[in-house]
């Protein structure tokens, strides 16, 4: 029986700092089950092994308020809207299970996405600031399935339609990560946004992964240190459990974001360097420090790198699944902090130059042969949101006013997420212990 993990929020349940408690109380009703609005395939979908390790639940809302229109009719068009979309996107409508060989496999039953209308005792203006994690009070805008104990006891897709004094309403998803990756979630939320509207698919979705399947004879040609267990020689993981969690989100303006490339440059060791390099670079050079990891300590960078345009040929547009893979980067914390953020700079550079067709196939290859998962024992794992336009979705409402994660998935995950004039700015979301927290807010000074 393969591992699997709950996207666990009752660990996160701690205080998030700098913002008011609101006391939000939301009322449900019962939830309803939204089959395709047509005879879809039944029967088992297959799931590539890109899909295979990243099986975690992640949770988003989607705010909106329109001048024009109140929110009588969000439950009832978002559940049409659903429907419909559900004939392309028929595998979200079915139920994980395990494979034969160990995996988690899709079995198209055609019962449907859970839906929920709910309804809120505030305006939507109260929830406040979004931008920092908060499962506490947003975690009450999506749906948990009662008395699920792992991810093959909650279906594919559950939504949560939330209605407010103000007008306004929130669509709180709970979606597996194993369906899809950021790109293909976003291109699912707005072809829903568009058979609500009434409109047709921009993207319709491709849905064959097996073109993703393993090599006959696996071929493991890289190391893929992303998989290797690093001891915690620092004990760190005692100052996770002594101290209390803190969530902060640090925003980088676009001046900001110049200043920080600037000085990743300024050593005149690096020919060019992206604002994700720099900021990456920078975080996890800062995170190292602010936990105090000795200097013999190893530690490990993860991020995803968009695989689509890397295959040989590329993945088809509209590709339904996971087309990322994890790269890394790993050295001993001595040599992150003593050297310039140049240095650093170079070391994700060299991840992300290490995704290529080969590594990718060599990956799929490696699960295939040791069923193993990537390590996060003294480890940053950093995803990107930043060139996601979730904020683009429209139910015939709009874009959301607001849009965001309810939580953060792991205790070594930073989310990087746009927003802004133009989304040019870059909010850093984070959680640390206490102690912490306290130098990585200095550190971000610079």
């Amino acid at each position: 029986m393969i591992v699997t993990r709950l996207f666990n929020l009752i660990l996160m349940a701690a205080t998030v700092d700098n913002r008011a408690t609101l006391e939000l109380s939301v009322e449900k009703r019962e939830a309803v089950l939204v089959p395709p609005a047509e005879e879809t395939e039944k029967g088992l979908y297959y799931l590539s092994n890109l899909d295979q390790n990243i099986a975690v639940i992640v949770r988003t809302i989607y705010c909106f308020k329109s001048n024009s229109r109140g929110n009588e009719e969000a439950f009832e068009v978002i559940k049409n809207g659903l429907s419909k979309v559900l004939v392309h996107y028929y595998p979200l409508s079915g139920r994980l299970t395990i494979s034969p060989e160990g995996k988690l496999i899709v079995d198209c039953t055609g019962e449907g996405a859970v839906l929920v209308e709910a309804e809120a005792s505030c305006s939507i203006e109260e929830i406040g600031d979004i931008t920092k994690p908060d499962p506490v009070t947003l975690g009450k805008l999506v749906h948990d399935i009662p008395g699920a104990t792992n991810i093959l006891e909650i279906p594919p897709l559950v939504c949560q339609v939330t209605r407010f004094k103000c007008g306004g309403f929130v669509v709180g998803l709970c979606m597996n990560h194993c369906m899809f990756d950021g790109i293909g979630a976003m291109q699912f939320v707005n072809s829903w946004g568009e058979t609500a509207r009434g409109s047709t698919l921009n993207v319709p979705p491709f849905l064959d992964r097996t073109i993703l399947k393993p090599r006959n004879t696996p071929k493991v040609e890289f190391k893929h240190h992303e998989f290797d267990q690093i001891e915690d020689v620092s004990n760190t993981g005692k100052l996770y459990e002594d101290e209390e969690m803190h969530y902060r989100s640090f925003c980088f303006d676009p001046e900001k974001l110049k200043q920080l490339k600037k000085k990743a440059m300024e050593h005149e060791a690096l020919d060019r360097c992206t604002t994700f390099e720099a900021l990456s670079a920078f975080v996890w050079t800062a995170r190292t420090k602010a936990l105090k990891m000795k200097p013999d300590q190893q530690t490990k960078l993860l991020f995803a790198v968009d695989g689509r345009s890397r295959f040989e040929p590329p993945l088809p547009e509209g590709y339904f699944g996971n087309g990322i893979v994890l790269t890394n980067s790993l050295c001993s914390a001595g040599d992150l902090l003593e050297g310039p953020l140049s240095a650093a700079v170079r070391k994700v550079q060299n991840a992300i130059e290490m995704v290529t067709d080969s590594y990718m196939r060599s990956a799929i290859d490696y699960f295939e042969t040791t069923r193993a998962r990537p390590s996060l024992a003294a480890t940053l794992l950093i995803t990107t949101w930043s060139r996601l336009s979730f904020h683009t979705t429209d139910f015939g409402w709009g874009e959301p006013v607001l849009s965001g994660p309810v939580a953060l998935p792991e205790k070594e995950v930073i989310l990087f997420l746009s927003h802004g004039e133009e989304r040019k700015s870059i909010n850093v979301l984070l959680g640390l212990p206490e102690s912490a927290m306290n130098i990585f807010e200095q550190l971000m000074n610079f």
